[in-house]
């Protein structure tokens, strides 16, 4: 079933005669892998980050699951709509502790759980998060996102900058951290310009063209 997630009506970002976003109205559900296709500065990011209430509207309103963004405490707002970024950022100490940033109770029974969901055995635990390869770290990024139990995850192209192998191995966690039939049912929203990975991926395509959308909600 698709959960009520994302209602944008009218959302314009930037000034008249240069907008990033222009007078775009789409509604984003809260499950399966929804992707914003279309080519580089077609408005793509700028979008996902208003859903994270990174960026904001110049016009128009953004509603998640019937509630105005502006209305939304912010901080926990984030935690119902995680993101991953392009480029994984780690922190000085252990996996672990990486982890615990987003949620500090976690103890390390629910850590090595995390990781196993991201396809990282109990080894990781206690691995220097700096060490790690760009793949691995993506990986631990992705983890930490989920260890606050988002409804929704934001991935701006998080595999841009990874090998074949280590892309494999994350999109084949997203797609079983996203089945409806399995135990997590999270919700993406994921940004791609790689015709090959939106057909692998989406169950939704979203595609962009010159900040306004030209192909909205089409099952992939």
């Amino acid at each position: 079933m698709t959960e009520k997630g994302f209602e944008l009506r009218g959302v314009s970002v930037g000034e008249s005669n240069q907008r990033r976003l222009d007078d775009v109205s789409v509604d984003i559900p809260a499950s399966g892998i929804t992707v914003l296709a279309g080519p580089s500065g077609a408005g793509k990011s700028t979008l996902l980050r208003l859903l994270n209430r990174l960026d904001v509207a110049d016009q128009g309103s953004v509603r998640w699951q019937g509630s105005l963004l502006d209305d939304l405490d912010v901080l926990a707002h984030r935690r119902q709509v995680g993101m991953v970024f392009q480029k994984p950022t780690a922190v000085p100490g252990t996996v672990a502790d990486n982890l615990r940033l987003a949620a500090p109770a976690m103890d390390d029974d629910a850590v090595v759980a995390l990781l196993a969901t991201v396809a990282l055995d109990v080894g990781f635990l206690n691995r220097n998060a700096l060490e790690l390869s760009g793949g691995e770290r993506q990986r631990v990024c992705l983890a930490r996102t989920l260890a606050t139990n988002p409804v929704v995850v934001l991935a701006d192209e998080p595999t841009a900058s990874l090998d074949p192998d280590a892309t494999a191995i994350i999109e084949a966690s997203v797609q079983r951290l996203a089945d409806p039939n399995g135990p997590h049912r999270v919700g993406w929203v994921w940004v791609s310009h790689d015709a090959e990975q939106t057909e692998r991926l989406a169950s939704r395509v979203i595609a962009l063209d010159g900040g306004r959308i030209v192909r909205p909600e089409l099952d992939g």
